[in-house]
């Protein structure tokens, strides 16, 4: 008789995995030179992206960027959370195990590909990291790429060992994501969330807190320019300022509280500001926006997609 066919098969352990593959998606519009510097610094990553995908709108985007291993660009209808679903949709079958959604106007440490790898490995059950944001040019005029820099090369080179926190929220200029729930869910960025998206960054993650954690890395650093070139209409930005709120409030995403926190410290601020505006922020287009969208708020017609008409 022949062999027991029990008694042939040898019986393997898993290979350990050392590292993830981690994928990187930049959705940009407007602002070639600056994406040009972030591309950049990630060629110096410790941790290689396993991909780069440029989600952009139209050629200028893109002018001028040399081609590097592992680029995509792919050309869609402007829209933050368009261009991020897109980028999603180009990872829906590949062997990447993260995203990580960068700005275009991000530059990360060195090492932030690896310390985020190294804390989705180790820990099954995260859906979302952030990184640790040490200088944000969003709140003021912005930053160039060569202030940038020098903040980056300041920092020790590893970071001061730190215990990752629970959050809320990833914040969208530094965030990444799991692929297995986003392949397995079909989740997407709401499209109803057009042109800026507006917190689609806390909508985002209050649905995927149902597939894990949500946590902040300390060890994932970077530097956000907050670059005011190409940021587009300060009207529309205003409308959503309210509109994105009440929004996420109906749909369940957001505390009633937190969308009256948002929406009045806002309009105090683009109220305030609306003589004397800074130089770098449409204030009086901001108000106009506000105004509108709270008439339309008091008619039952408020809704996010009506920026597209503004």
């Amino acid at each position: 008789m022949g062999a027991d066919l029990h008694e042939s098969v040898t019986v393997r352990p898993p290979i350990a995995r050392t590292t993830l593959a981690v994928a990187v998606g930049i959705a940009t519009k407007g602002r070639a030179a600056v994406l040009r510097e972030t591309i950049a610094e990630l060629q110096a990553q410790t941790q290689r992206p396993s991909r780069i995908i440029i989600a952009h709108t139209d050629a200028s985007d893109v002018a001028g960027l040399v081609p590097v291993d592992g680029l995509e660009l792919v050309c869609v209808a402007a829209g933050l959370c368009n261009q991020r679903n897109a980028i999603l949709d180009r990872l829906a079958d590949d062997g990447s195990d993260i995203v990580l959604f960068f700005d275009d106007d991000f530059l990360p440490m060195p090492d932030y590909i690896a310390a985020t790898a190294a804390a989705f490995l180790s820990n099954h059950d995260i859906a979302v990291t952030t990184g640790e944001v040490l200088v944000d040019g969003i709140k003021g005029p912005g930053l160039t790429a060569e202030y940038g820099r020098d903040v980056l090369a300041a920092q020790p080179e590893t970071a001061v060992p730190a215990a990752m926190t629970l959050v809320r929220n990833g914040y969208g200029c530094n965030m990444a994501i799991r692929l297995a729930f986003i392949r397995s869910t079909a989740m997407r960025f709401d499209p109803n969330l057009p042109f800026y998206g507006w917190l689609e960054d806390v909508d985002f993650c209050v649905r995927a807190g149902a597939h894990g954690r949500i946590v902040k890395l300390p060890g994932a650093r970077g530097v956000h320019l907050g670059v005011k070139l190409g940021r587009g209409s300060g009207t529309r930005l205003g409308y959503s300022q309210v509109s994105n709120p009440v929004y996420l409030v109906r749909k369940g995403s957001m505390p009633q509280r937190d969308a009256i926190i948002s929406v009045s410290k806002n309009i105090i601020a683009n109220t305030a500001k609306y003589f004397f505006p800074e130089p770098y922020v449409d204030r009086p287009g901001r108000l106009r926006g506000n105004m509108i969208a709270l008439r339309e708020l008091l008619a039952g017609t408020i809704r996010p997609t009506r920026v597209l008409d503004l």
